[in-house]
């Protein structure tokens, strides 16, 4: 148990608790990290906002990678090769040898918690196909990501919050953090947190801080994200003076239901799903000779909105194309697909065994994040010194940049990522724990003032912008000037339109006073975070002239200089930004592995 008392000088009513960690967030990240924690004996604090196995997590559909081969040949540095390329070079590869290395002993480690993978007639866990997933460095596919069914991410958090109940992880549940706790020095302290039911702060004062917060996409209009992902971590950090890493590059997934954004996982086009135009054309072979459907999601979405662009889409008013998986036997769909069907039913009306399902790219994850090394320790770049980590921070999963997404996740390592950092971040935290090297620190005497003044402003004002309406301003703000393409011009006028957006924010009020303890105040609190996320991706994607991945400009076209509009000689870097002036730095990619003996993925053109 934390204990609680009171603060006295540091903030009049403002109860304290005290553990050796915190971890913001309880997804799949969260729970990874706390279960190292907590088995090795820290007293371990998880807040969450929503109960640990209703974390967005539990909407990933397709799987999890890992190269054990259990039915077509694979190898680790083929599935470092195939995430070097996904990330279009961006990605730093000392991180993914790190994780593709790492893949199989998480996997198997995850199967003897008690994860139900689905299973082969031989006993072993299934892998299906994925996108950008090959063999032989690219020459054909590969079977490498492992299933259950279409509800992994489901049955992952299950497995991982059980083992945390008996490693007793003490949960903090509908609790929402509201600002990091630093020192003059720039340690990290811990965070304030409101309790969401009574609307009471705390102050969580700990020896290590792990973010584990998740995704941002609720910035954009149309998403697969829940909406409790609203960048939470990303605008603790922004606020506290840790820069953003590669905010201009977030993945579109190509098949979000239309109409509603509902994420059809990648996993039906890796069991047999065709995508196909209004005539009822196979196009993805038009885009991708080698592997078709299941090509980089940045080139499947890019290539379907330019089907749609050139008058091809399908419906009333051509606006998208079809998922086709008719020809698979309802037994298969049934056995592999089962919350597909039941996602196609409600949300698009259509039973995918008698009719393709309609869809269109979403957006769905964020490559970016806050800047972390492969341990998993929270990095700030500084001349001279340029990997040393912020005492007491950490962070995992989405809401991290370790970086091996780069320019564009490849489909399944968002679990993988969940599974190898998490540990690592723990890992990190018990060695640091060990070594003396986190102590507790004292909290400066106005620790929680900050975060008192944003609830008082809120609960005080009687006028201004509506929640609602400013962050529907920045959603159609993010959604027409920093989607699936980009135009120099409107990335421009994106700019001065966001930066207009977050002014609107710092006025807006609660006019429902019933609400004000509990969603009210919380999506009033959320937009703050959004705001600065969304800050972030417009002015470090106006500011890359090339194309990358998943950012892709009109003026920076593909030519034989520059293969798919990519400027290696000046853009071959990291993007950080700065909140507090806007500015933004850049760091060095790392091109070069964790070991000496293994080979790095030389530069080259992207195609499949």
């Amino acid at each position: 148990m934390g204990c609680a008392d009171s603060l006295g000088a540091i903030s009049v009513n403002v109860a304290k608790r005290t553990f050796d960690a915190v971890i913001v967030g309880a997804g799949g990240s969260g729970l990874r990290a706390a279960l190292q924690l907590s088995e090795a004996g820290l007293k371990t604090a998880v807040l969450s906002k929503v109960f640990p196995t209703r974390s967005h997590t539990v909407a990933a559909q397709g799987g999890v990678a890992a190269s054990l081969g259990n039915t077509t040949e694979d190898h680790w540095h083929w599935h470092m090769y195939d995430t070097v390329k996904g990330s279009d070079w961006l990605g730093d590869q000392d991180s993914i040898e790190f994780m593709c290395k790492k893949a199989n002993e998480v996997v198997i480690e995850l199967e003897h918690y008690g994860m139900p993978f689905d299973r082969t007639d031989a006993g072993k866990i299934y892998q299906r196909p994925f996108g950008g997933h090959s063999m032989h460095y690219g020459k054909s596919p590969v079977m490498r990501s492992c299933a259950a069914a279409d509800r992994t991410g489901h049955a992952m958090l299950h497995a991982l919050y059980q083992r945390n109940v008996r490693a007793h992880t003490q949960f903090f549940v509908e609790w929402m953090a509201l600002d990091l706790l630093r020192d003059a020095n720039g340690n990290v302290l811990g965070v304030t947190a409101l309790e969401l039911e009574t609307g009471e702060v705390s102050i969580f004062h700990t020896r290590a801080t792990i973010f584990a917060t998740g995704g941002s996409g609720r910035i954009f209009y149309s998403s697969t994200n829940a909406f409790t992902n609203t960048g939470d971590g990303l605008g603790m950090a922004a606020r506290a003076g840790i820069p953003l890493e590669d905010m201009e590059f977030w993945q579109f997934h190509p098949t979000g239901v239309a109409g509603a954004g509902v994420l059809i996982t990648e996993g039906v086009r890796g069991e047999g799903g065709i995508l196909r135009n209004a005539s009822g054309e196979r196009f993805m072979e038009r885009y991708a000779p080698n592997l078709k459907d299941l090509a980089s999601r940045d080139v499947v979405s890019r290539s379907m909105v330019t089907e749609i662009n050139e008058g091809r889409g399908c419906g009333h008013d051509k606006d998208y194309v079809l998922l086709d998986i008719t020809h698979l036997s309802p037994e298969i769909i049934m056995k592999r697909l089962p919350g597909i069907r039941e996602i196609s039913i409600r949300f698009a009306g259509v039973d995918p065994i008698k009719a393709p399902i309609p869809v269109v790219p979403t957006c769905h994850y964020q490559m970016g994040g806050i800047p972390t090394n492969y341990k998993g320790q929270v990095v700030i770049p500084k001349t001279g010194n340029p990997s040393t980590p912020v005492h007491g921070f950490y962070a995992a999963g989405e809401c991290a940049c370790a970086s091996v997404h780069g320019a564009n996740r490849l489909g399944t390592n968002s679990l993988l990522d969940l599974l190898v950092f998490g540990k690592s971040a723990g890992e990190s935290v018990v060695a640091d724990f060990k070594a003396g090297q986190l102590e507790f620190k004292p909290l400066p005497e106005d620790a929680a003032e900050k975060s008192l003044a944003r609830l008082a402003r809120l609960e005080f004002m009687k006028q201004g912008n509506t929640v609602h309406d400013v962050r529907l301003a920045m959603q159609r703000t993010m959604q027409k000037h920093a989607g699936v393409f980009r135009f120099k011009d409107l990335l421009k006028e994106g700019v001065t339109h966001i930066l207009k957006v977050a002014e609107d924010a710092k006025e807006t009020f609660i006019n429902d006073k019933s609400k004000i303890w509990n969603t009210a105040r919380q999506e009033a609190l959320e937009l703050d975070n959004m705001i600065e996320v969304a800050k972030a991706t417009m002015i470090s994607a106006e500011a890359r002239k090339e194309s990358r991945g998943a950012h892709v400009r009109d003026d920076a076209p593909d030519t034989p200089e520059h293969p798919n509009g990519r400027d290696d000689e000046n853009w071959l870097k990291h993007s950080l930004w700065f909140s507090e002036d806007n500015h933004l730095e850049y760091k060095p990619v790392h091109l070069k592995p964790l070991s000496e003996d293994v080979e790095p993925i030389a530069l080259a053109k992207r195609t499949y």
